[in-house]
């Protein structure tokens, strides 16, 4: 499981630097910032649901 998630958020932090590199492609950072994030809540509650 942790590691769908670490490649998910290597994803998204690529998507948010393209993002910001390239002025046109904002909107792609913000989304990317988005999944980020989403992704780490997502995680963090996954395994705090799982101790005993």
């Amino acid at each position: 499981m942790w590691t769908v998630l670490v490649i998910l958020l290597v994803a998204w932090a690529i998507l948010t630097v393209v993002g910001f590199a390239i002025e046109g492609l904002f909107w792609l950072a913000i989304i990317g910032i988005i999944l980020l994030v989403g992704t780490l809540v997502f995680g963090l509650i996954r395994q705090r649901a799982r101790r005993p």
